[in-house]
């Protein structure tokens, strides 16, 4: 007898290759997972990086990457897009390709710029590109306050750089305040060209590799799982925060999430 389960929603994420496990496509796969989904992971990209440096990275072959997106997307039924490091026009490109045959799925884009731990991870030139083809067809952009400030470059305040962000086509901005010098973290959502609601979070003691895209992919997870955007990016905050409260530490550099921390067993229950 065939066995299908067409309950559990399918995320199909763009991301690079970070071989800590700490970010990139391993990070949306453990935390689209962790959303009750399926992963269908395509590579934007080879990085060669630890966990306290970025040395260099390699954009994959775009039509490679828009062969297997397709092949996927014929074969399944995908119910949200995550975006994450795309590295190059060619890139950007070919994914504007697909976004575009596909308008009603909806579109989680983490703009990723630079590592955690430093250094681009984009060509130079290609923001411009990212703005034109990559905005208008994003429900929900997730930029820390540096990425949202690079995207918006005349704007003098992040809420400006929230307004310029949905002028060129996002539907709701999301922008993480990790890099403010504020007591705690303040994340600040913005839709309808308006503040919709300011999340507050206990500031943590280290620095984190794959927070950004933690926090994207399971908002990815959750709109495939049919919450309305606002529920689905509350929700995916707090298990980001419970992911980063229970890091831990396998490098000399920044601590990994523990998008896993469900799947453990409380021991005292033993």
């Amino acid at each position: 007898m065939e066995n299908t389960n067409a309950s559990i929603p399918v995320v199909m994420c763009f991301s690079g290759l970070d071989p800590t496990g700490g970010a990139g496509i391993q990070a949306d796969i453990e935390a689209i997972t962790s959303m009750g989904c399926h992963p269908a992971p395509v590579v934007t990209a080879m990085t060669v990086q630890d966990t306290q440096h970025l040395m260099r990275f390699e954009p994959c072959d775009p039509m490679l990457l828009i062969e297997q997106a397709r092949a996927v997307l014929e074969d399944m039924s995908v119910q949200s897009f995550k975006l994450g490091m795309l590295g190059s026009v060619a890139i950007i490109e070919a994914l504007h390709s697909i976004l575009i045959d596909y308008p009603d799925i909806p579109v989680v884009f983490d703009p990723v710029l630079s590592a955690g731990a430093g250094g681009a991870l984009i060509e130079d030139g290609a923001l411009d590109s990212l703005r034109s083809l990559l905005l208008p067809q994003t429900s929900v952009l997730t930029p820390n306050s540096l990425e949202a400030r690079l995207l918006a470059p005349n704007a003098d305040t992040l809420t400006a750089c929230a307004e310029a962000l949905q002028d060129m086509g996002c539907e709701f901005v999301l922008i993480t305040g990790t890099h403010e010098a504020t007591e705690d973290v303040t994340n600040t959502l913005y839709g309808n060209h308006r503040e919709l609601e300011r999340f507050h979070f206990t500031r943590l003691p280290h620095q984190y590799h794959g927070s950004g895209c933690t926090l994207a992919a399971s908002i990815a997870g959750l709109l495939a799982q049919g919450l309305e955007p606002f529920t689905a990016i509350h929700e995916a905050q707090t298990y980001t925060w419970e992911a980063l409260n229970t890091a831990y530490r396998t490098g000399m550099g920044q601590w990994i999430p523990n998008r896993l921390f469900w799947a453990r067993g409380d021991e005292d229950d033993a």
